[in-house]
């Protein structure tokens, strides 16, 4: 798919609203790409659509456009506390990137209002102005959304305004089928009307076919979108002008190479990918220090209220490195990325997809690395073969320089870059633990010592995978790292204060622990609820007392004396009528006392 090949939006077999067109020419999208000119029709026309196309590939325009449309022609007005629209995505960031592109294009129609409906805020506040402003397009994320429908008390009756729906879009469609989002959204849908148009957009959605009619699609129309020159046996799922690369390096260079890529193309807009909110924290901030003269932005799944200002803020800058977790992989676009870094593979393979794809979008060109250890070199081939993702072996990185002495001298210098490392490397183990690709990814096969020396650790930290090992390969600080210093004073005083009151405290008497297993070997939490669920329930629902159980028992064991010729069927018959149940009889039988009448409840 190159950047528009689908002719005009004049060309398009249904008119749109001289004021859409009048806005399409003063964004300058004067031409369609193929998802816009496959969807926009078959949704005026009020079919159900479920699109996949390359990420990139302008999927937003291709649903923001037929809402208002359909939205223009209904026969009845919408009233200001009636839902036409709502769009369900899986981000606040996508949230927020969704709205202002409607709101570029409601700008011409003033009768309709939208809302944007995304956690990071008081969702008091977002109560007060859908009451007071109203609302006929509403762009959320599932858990505030879920919450929405139940402040009725807080007067907003959401469930009564999206009886008047005409259209429910779900972007990124795969990803909020998954587990994460699945019963928020299987909620919204209950309060949701039956008769309206719903599209599902996304860059992956074939292997959602089952979840689809969940959803409420009703007979959709498939929609795939391919990469020009591609076979249709092999849809290649990423840009055709993005350029995939990939590196092999050592744990203890790993990071070496990523600081000199960074410096070489400081100039640049650079995305780079961790797997965890605790190695963001410590590599952005060892990466702030390092790479001179550039600004460096860090954003993760755990920052609530920061969020939105940090996108804000990096997708303003002309250059600049963003250091980020998967939060960011989904639909989000910023404007002229040049490249996209993987520092850490992402945890399922499609995820890899919707990582390079920050890049390349709307047919300009885009490049994405992938820094890969020797031992995950198969990964390449997996991609390959599983995502339709081929990717090229990138020349080696020049200028390496050693920068761990740097980041260690970070670590004593302050504590709270100490602590990062440390809870980095706990959580980068766990991760790999968790890799859906666990023939390649596998735990056991990690050097220890390697991965602490690429963390530029002071020493190991206290961890049940750890436990019991020697690590020859890694030298241990001499320094005590207890007597590392907190740079900000307050913390450093508190810690102090915790420290003193620990040597008053008389000590504890020793008790005897169960060993814990590794984290990477531990049954999930879940799945020992649902086991202990299910052994509580069988406990209750079952009415077999005690005293009939032991019959029981007595009686399988006299059955297997009859079948080993221990007793005759003469005898067996006697001890089955004569056994503990009759004995049970006799004794109810002459207890003491009136007989009592037992209500069952």
């Amino acid at each position: 798919m190159d950047n528009a090949t689908e002719g005009t939006w004049d060309s398009l077999p249904v008119k749109l609203n001289d004021s859409i067109l009048q806005t399409l020419e003063e964004l300058t999208f004067t031409h369609m790409t193929p998802v816009q000119s496959a969807c926009i029709p078959l949704f005026m026309r009020n079919k159900d659509v479920a699109a996949e196309a390359v990420t990139g590939s302008g999927k937003t325009l291709a649903f923001v456009i037929p809402i208002i449309e359909l939205l223009l022609k209904r026969e009845e007005k919408l009233k200001k506390m009636q839902v036409g629209a709502l769009v369900i995505t899986p981000t606040r960031e996508l949230a927020l990137q969704i709205s202002e592109v409607m709101e570029q294009f409601i700008q011409k129609f003033p009768q309709f209002k939208q809302i944007l409906l995304i956690g990071g805020s008081n969702p008091i506040e977002d109560v007060e102005k859908f009451k007071e402003q109203g609302a006929n397009i509403v762009i959320a994320t599932p858990g505030r959304l879920e919450d929405m429908f139940r402040r009725k008390s807080d007067g907003l009756d959401l469930a009564g305004s999206v009886k008047s729906l005409e259209v429910l879009v779900l972007d990124e469609a795969d990803r909020l089928l998954d587990m994460g989002f699945e019963a928020s959204l299987n909620t919204i849908l209950d309060y949701l009307p039956k008769q309206r148009r719903t599209g599902l957009f996304s860059a992956t959605q074939t292997q959602e076919l089952e979840k689809l009619v969940r959803a409420g699609l009703r007979n959709p129309v498939r929609i795939t979108v391919k990469e020009k020159g591609v076979a249709a046996s092999a849809v290649q799922k990423t840009p055709s002008r993005l350029s995939n690369y990939y590196t092999i390096c050592k744990s203890e260079d790993k990071f070496n190479n990523l600081v000199a890529f960074l410096r070489q193309h400081k100039h640049e807009k650079n995305l780079v990918f961790f797997s965890t909110c605790a190695c963001v924290e410590y590599y952005g901030r060892a990466l702030e220090t390092l790479i001179k003269k550039v600004t460096v932005h860090c954003i993760h799944g755990k920052m609530k209220n920061k969020r939105n200002k940090i996108f804000a803020d990096f997708r303003a800058l002309k250059s600049g490195i963003l250091v980020c977790t998967d939060v960011m992989a989904r639909g989000i676009d910023i404007p002229d990325v040049n490249w996209v870094l993987q520092y850490d593979p992402p945890s399922s393979a499609s995820a890899f997809v919707h990582r390079c794809g920050r890049t390349a979008r709307i047919g300009n060109q885009g490049n994405a690395l992938v820094f890969l250890l020797p031992m995950e070199e198969s990964y390449v081939t997996f991609l390959s073969i599983n995502q339709k993702c081929p990717l090229q072996p990138m020349p080696p990185i020049g200028d390496v320089v050693d920068v761990l002495p740097k980041v260690q001298a970070m670590s004593l210098a302050d504590r709270a870059m100490f602590d990062r490392s440390m809870r980095a490397f706990v959580s980068c183990v766990q991760a790999y633990a968790k890799h859906e690709c666990s023939l390649i990814f596998r735990v056991k096969d990690l050097n220890y010592a390697t991965l602490a020396r690429g963390f530029a650790l002071l020493r190991l930290p206290k961890m049940p995978e750890l436990r019991g090992k020697y690590f020859p390969g890694f030298t241990q600080t001499t320094i005590d790292t207890e007597t590392i210093r907190y740079k900000d004073k307050n913390r450093e005083k508190q810690r102090q204060k915790m420290l003193a009151e620990l040597k008053d405290k008389p000590p504890l008497p020793r008790r005897t622990f169960i060993k814990n297993k590794s984290w990477s070997k531990q049954k999930s939490r879940k799945d020992r609820r649902r086991k202990n669920a299910a052994k509580r329930k069988h406990n209750e629902d079952s009415d077999i007392e005690d005293v009939d159980m032991a019959e029981l028992l007595n009686d399988t064991r006299l059955l297997k004396k009859l079948k080993k010729g221990k007793i005759s069927e003469e005898d067996f018959e006697n001890r089955v009528t004569s056994g503990p149940k009759s004995k049970h009889k006799t004794e109810a039988a002459s207890c003491d006392g009136p007989e009592e009448e037992v209500e069952e409840v």
